[in-house]
């Protein structure tokens, strides 16, 4: 029984990538930073959307990984 090298699927990959992308900005306007990105982020509450954001993009990228786990434990 030799398993096979598990790969994640691509769309999951970016999607995770992307979500971590817009993790960061929303760090930066929760610490008060967001005005040195663009003036409109000067208010703290503006990195709720990045937030938003975040949460949405992983969730998407949770069904690609989760499909694939399920057609993989239907091959074997």
């Amino acid at each position: 029984m030799s398993a096979a090298p598990r790969r994640m699927p691509l769309a999951a990959l970016v999607l995770f990538i992307l979500a971590a992308l817009c993790l960061l900005p929303a760090l930066l306007c929760f610490a008060g930073e967001g005005a040195r990105l663009h003036p409109a982020l000067a208010d703290p509450m503006a990195g709720l959307a990045f937030l938003v954001s975040a949460v949405a993009l992983a969730g998407s990228g949770a069904f690609p990984l989760a499909l694939a786990r399920l057609a993989r434990r239907d091959g074997e």
